[in-house]
């Protein structure tokens, strides 16, 4: 028995020797602390350096494209210049310096039929998408030239079906007109200020081009001068 307590004695005391010391489990816990605290504190390094580094990639990508955004631009801006000042195909142009622009009350004899500027009424036609279904003044189509519009004009020889096709684009079309001069060589023919084409047929793109070009374009003496409120009847 004596034995036994003995031993049993001896045991405590090896249990109470090899159980860690609160100071011990103080020092454990805080170097587990601080471990989680350098790997916490690592792996949000790594995550601003990931922030960073993607975001100047995204920078760069984006400064990159808008650099080729802008000469994509430029380059459009340039090629839209390039084309204005490039005349239609097949277009007869005359030099606008040299056709007169005053306001005459008498007929004036045009060197062209029809007329694409020089002296002219000081009334215009109505040009507000008008379709005229016989012939209108010359001096009073000058003027609305002189102010911005198309006037697209057709002899006997146009079929009816382009006479149609024609009227309706330019009953859609604000700063144009549309009249019929017998004396005209071609079926059909449009004239700006300065400008003249010559077409076949309703369905030639040049019809479109020359439209999109001297609408108001920069042929046009006095930009801005109002269509609406001239002479609308013949």
């Amino acid at each position: 028995m004596a034995k036994a307590a003995k031993s049993s004695g001896t045991s405590n005391k090896q249990n109470k020797q090899n159980k860690p010391s609160k100071k011990a489990v103080a020092a454990e816990r805080r170097a587990r602390v601080e471990a989680m605290q350098r790997a916490e504190q690592a792996r949000e390094r790594r995550n601003r350096i990931i922030t960073v580094s993607v975001s100047t990639v995204i920078v760069a990508a984006l400064i990159g494209f808008g650099a080729y955004a802008v000469d994509r631009a430029d380059d459009k801006e340039e090629q839209n210049a390039a084309a204005a000042k490039k005349p239609v195909r097949g277009e007869k142009t005359w030099d606008a310096k040299k056709l007169g622009r005053n306001h005459v009350e008498k007929a004036v004899d045009y060197p062209m039929t029809p007329p694409v500027g020089g002296d002219h009424s000081q009334a215009w036609m109505t040009c507000e998408a008008k379709v005229y279904k016989k012939p209108i003044p010359n001096e009073n189509a000058v003027h609305s030239l002189e102010h911005g519009a198309v006037w697209v004009t057709y002899n006997d020889k146009a079929p009816d079906a382009d006479v149609k096709k024609l009227g309706d684009k330019v009953a859609k079309t604000t700063y144009s007109l549309m009249s019929p001069v017998k004396e005209q060589r071609s079926p059909i023919m449009l004239s700006a200020w300065g400008h003249q084409l010559t077409v076949d047929s309703a369905a030639d793109p040049r019809i479109g081009e020359f439209f999109s070009k001297y609408v108001q374009g920069p042929q046009t003496p006095e930009p801005g001068a109002a269509c609406a409120g001239g002479i609308d009847s013949v």
